[in-house]
This record gives structure tokens, C-alpha cells and sequence, in this order.
């Protein structure tokens, strides 16, 4: 296809990539409000609903770089449509699943396809659309990108209001065969024209250190920030780590150029990035909680609630596009964090008892900061990047959103539940010492001890849970604040308010070659 035909299809292409993109924004969320159906289905503890959900994070941050480099090495367009066919077929085979360990399987060979689709969107993306169309193309992209996030919930409740738990897998497959048909038709093929020798070892120290630090995340908050096994994986990382950038810094032909980490347009925009998902994702963890334990919604209630999420991060990563043009990069990115920092310690404000408008009004303004981080952030990211390789920086890109989302439900949970247990004690002070300790666990384990007890006496306990739990979330969520407003500084302070005119580093910057055809 030649480069004229291309841009002329460009916003077509961009439809394209953004279907592809929803079912992965879906999927993060929508297993979530079908775990209890898990559970009762497959008679599963909690470490195997626990790996249901993780085990997807696990394979598509593990693998993130990697497919980026294997996209830019054996062409994008292969990657995306490997990666949604891999994605669809795997949500497929739900329909063979007899046991919650094949389960956990199929959820890794979906994150294994999302791998392979994250990057490939994005560095097609880069490929097809002119410099001064790129920051509007991206924003639509980082817009769809987290739609998904806000409407799984919804979607996922009403899916389980009519059919069984096997629907909120099988919502994947008609959505990736369109854009399975459509990407063959439309989006075009590029690769770096000299890709040089495949860098195995930095492939593999790149997985190691990543699955190792995922691992290590998502195991912290329960089985303990200094437990031997939590610490020797965090120790396994970090060396993998070190390993990594000292194997890429000699290496003839790395799979990641670690000089670009000297662009502040790429560092402090990937840094922006993480810390924005880090407020964000451990917010939007304890406000499940709070919205169907403290609020008392169902399920699809509570997915309702988070509408307002979509639309705000769809409305804040496309508008945000243009008024980078206006006034910069920088302004713009540290006014949305600014933002979703400001927003985040309104929580200390909320009761148990509140209206719902307030904490709608609270989705809404936070996803619209959050949208003018990610928009101009990820523009800056890319711009920073040589096109040839813009499959490894999407996935560097990826790589942040997703350690720095894993690392705030993490933290914040932790430290959610840490206050939470320490506020809601007295209540819990006068019962048995097993239903004391399951009070002071989870407000989800206090409900279940009040459901026991007598109704005035269990409605005090539900009462004092909800207080404590709403509290606690202020207190949580203000250390998520802390981090949005870290972020604004570092942004202020050091990350550039346009691009230069001329591309980085001289002419390393080429157009990919279109090496197949669509018709």
C-alpha cells in the first residue's frame, strides 16, 4: 500500500486500532464483578480467584517489550492481527474450561495476545499519521485505551444479570473477529527496515525482571510486603533489572535504546504516565469496594456508577490534544495532574451515607485529569522514539501504565486496608477473637460477621465498617494524591513544552517501509 493511500485512510485505520483496544480495556476490569460466579462455579479459594485476575497482568506485562521489538522486527500489522486472533480464540475456549487452573491458563494466553496488541496499535498509530495529526490521533488512542477500563463493570454486571460467567469471555469474541476482518482489510504493514541480530538474552532478562516485579506486586498485599518469598522476588527483579541495561548498554544491536531515557520528552513523559496509573488504578480498586460494600450496590450498580469514568477519560485524552497545541505539553499534563491530585483528596470528605451524585461528579473529574496526562504524555513518549522503533517504544509506554496501575492497587489497597483495620477495631472490640479478626481483615468479612449477629447489633457493625472503610479511603487515596502532585513538580520542572522542530538525535528518525499490501 503506498504511503499517499495510507494517510489518506489514516482515521479509518484509527477506528480499526481502537476496536482492537477495547476489548483489551474491557478485559481489565469486567472478570472483576464475575468472581463470585467463579467461585461458586469452580469451588475456588481466594489465591485461585486472586490468579484468575492476575494471570493475564502477569503475561501481558511480562511480555510487553518483547512483542513490541517482535513487531517492529516481523511487522505490526502481523503482531495486531496474531495478537486479536490469539485473544479471541482464547476467550473462546472458556466454552472447554472444566477447571479453574485451565482457567488461569486461558486468562495467560489472552494476556499473551494483549502483548502482542497494546504495542503494535500504538507504533502503527505513529506510522500512518503525519507529525501534526499524531497528538489528536493519539489521544482518540489513549481515550479508547481506557474506555474499556470504565464500562467492563457495567457491561460485565449486566452480562451476569442474563447469562453465566462465561459470557464476560465470550463478549470478547464477536468484538475481536470484527476487528480481526477489518485490520485485514485496512491497516497497513511497517517494520523497522534494519531490525539488526534478534537480542534473545536482552528478550529474556526483559520477562524475567518483568513477571518477577508484576509477581511481586500483586502477591504483596497478602501475603506481606517483607515476606521471604515478596522480598526474593523484588531481589530477582531488581538483579534482572540490572542485568537488562547492563546487557543493553553492550549489546551491538539492543532491543531497547536506554538513551532515550535522556530525553526528558521520553523519561519524564513515561514517569508522568506511571504515577498518573498509580493514583488512578489503586483509586478505582478501593472505590470498588467502597461502591458494593460500604454503598451496598450490586454488582451492575456499581458498574453504573463508574460510567462516568469513560466518559471522562474519552472527553479528557482527545480535548487534551488540543491544547497541548495551545499552550504545551507541560501545562497541560501538569494541570491534569494537578487535577486528578485535587480530586483525589476530596475523598476526605465523603460519609458512608453520601448521594451517589457527588461520587459520579468524582469519576468524571478524575478520568477528565487522568485523560490530559495520558493524551499529550504519550505523544511526548512517541516523539521521542525513532518511528523504526516505535513497536519497543509503545511498549515501554505500555510497560509504565501498567507497573505503575499494578503498583497503586497494590500500595493503595495496602494502605487502605491498613487503616481501615486500625479505625474499625473498637467496633470489632466486644466479639470473639476469630469473627474479631474478620472485622478488622475486610469490610466484605465484616458484612458477612453482621449478617450473623442480631439485626440491631449487626447494623451497628455494618455502620462502623462502612465509617471506617470510608475513612480509610480518604487516607488512602490522599497518599495517591501525594504521587499525582510528586509528578506535577517533576513535569514542571523538567519536561519540555513542545517538541523540537527537527527530529531527535539529528536524521535517526525514518519512515518504516511498507512491506505488504491491504486491500
Amino acid at each position: 500500500m503506498s504511503a499517499a493511500l495510507i494517510h489518506q485512510r489514516r482515521w479509518k485505520i484509527l477506528r480499526v486500532l481502537a476496536l482492537s483496544l477495547v476489548i483489551i480495556g474491557l478485559d481489565n476490569t469486567i472478570l472483576n464483578v464475575a468472581l463470585p460466579s467463579l467461585q461458586e462455579h469452580f469451588d475456588a479459594s481466594g489465591s485461585t480467584l486472586q490468579w484468575m485476575v492476575d494471570s493475564y497482568l502477569v503475561s501481558f506485562a511480562g511480555l510487553l517489550l518483547t512483542m513490541g521489538m517482535l513487531g517492529d522486527r516481523f511487522g505490526r500489522k502481523r503482531a495486531l492481527q496474531s495478537g486479536i486472533a490469539l485473544f479471541g480464540l482464547s476467550s473462546l475456549a472458556v466454552l472447554f474450561v472444566e477447571t479453574s487452573t485451565q482457567l488461569i491458563v486461558v486468562r495467560a494466553l489472552m494476556g499473551v495476545g494483549g502483548a502482542l496488541i497494546m504495542p503494535a496499535t500504538l507504533s502503527i498509530i505513529t506510522n500512518v499519521f503525519p507529525r501534526e495529526e499524531r497528538a489528536k490521533a493519539i489521544g482518540v488512542w489513549a481515550g479508547t485505551a481506557a474506555i474499556g477500563v470504565g464500562l467492563g463493570p457495567l457491561f460485565g454486571g449486566l452480562l451476569l444479570e442474563f447469562f453465566d460467567w462465561s459470557s464476560v469471555f465470550l463478549i470478547n469474541v464477536p468484538v475481536a473477529l470484527v476487528a480481526f476482518v477489518a485490520g485485514m482489510r485496512v491497516v497497513p504493514d511497517s517494520r523497522d527496515p534494519n531490525p539488526g541480530r534478534f537480542d534473545v538474552p536482552g528478550a529474556l532478562l526483559s520477562i524475567g525482571a518483568l513477571v518477577a516485579l508484576i509477581y511481586a506486586v500483586i502477591e504483596a498485599p497478602e501475603k506481606g510486603w517483607l515476606d521471604p518469598a515478596i522480598l526474593g522476588a523484588f531481589g530477582g527483579a531488581l538483579a534482572l533489572g540490572v542485568a537488562f541495561v547492563a546487557w543493553e548498554l553492550r549489546t551491538a544491536a539492543p532491543m531497547l535504546d536506554l538513551s532515550l531515557f535522556r530525553n526528558p520528552r521520553f523519561s519524564i513523559g513515561s514517569l508522568s504516565i506511571s504515577l498518573a496509573f498509580f493514583s488512578l488504578f489503586g483509586a478505582i480498586f478501593a472505590l470498588t469496594q467502597f461502591l458494593q460494600f460500604a454503598k451496598d450496590y450490586s454488582p451492575l450498580e456499581a458498574g453504573a456508577a463508574m460510567v462516568p469514568l469513560a466518559f471522562g477519560l474519552m472527553l479528557g485524552a482527545t480535548r487534551s490534544a488540543k491544547a497541548a497545541e495551545l499552550v504545551g505539553t507541560r501545562r497541560v499534563v501538569a494541570a491534569g495532574l494537578i487535577g486528578l491530585g485535587i480530586t483525589l483528596t476530596t475523598t476526605l470528605l465523603w460519609t458512608s451515607d453520601m448521594p451517589y451524585w457527588p461520587i459520579g461528579l468524582w469519576f468524571f473529574f478524575g478520568a477528565l485529569s487522568m485523560g490530559c496526562v495520558m493524551g499529550p504524555a504519550t505523544a511526548s513518549v512517541m516523539g521521542a522514539v525513532p518511528k523504526e522503533k516505535a513497536g519497543v517504544g509503545s511498549a515501554m509506554n505500555d510497560v509504565t501504565r501498567q507497573v505503575g496501575g499494578s503498583l497503586g492497587t497494590a500500595v493503595i489497597g495496602s494502605l487502605v486496608a491498613s487503616f481501615y483495620g486500625s479505625r474499625v477495631s473498637d467496633a470489632a472490640s466486644g466479639l470473639p477473637s476469630g469473627a474479631r479478626s474478620a472485622v478488622q481483615d475486610s469490610i466484605g468479612s465484616a458484612d458477612a460477621v453482621a449478617a450473623q449477629l442480631p439485626a440491631d447489633q449487626g447494623a451497628s457493625l455494618s455502620h462502623a465498617a462502612a465509617t471506617a472503610f470510608t475513612d480509610a479511603l480518604g487516607l488512602g487515596l490522599c497518599a495517591a494524591a501525594v504521587a499525582a502532585f510528586v509528578a506535577a513538580v517533576v513535569v514542571i520542572r523538567r519536561l519540555p513544552a513542545r517538541a523540537a522542530e527537527e527530529s531527535q538525535r539529528g536524521a535517526a528518525v525514518a519512515h518504516a517501509v511498507p512491506v505488504g499490501s491491504a486491500s
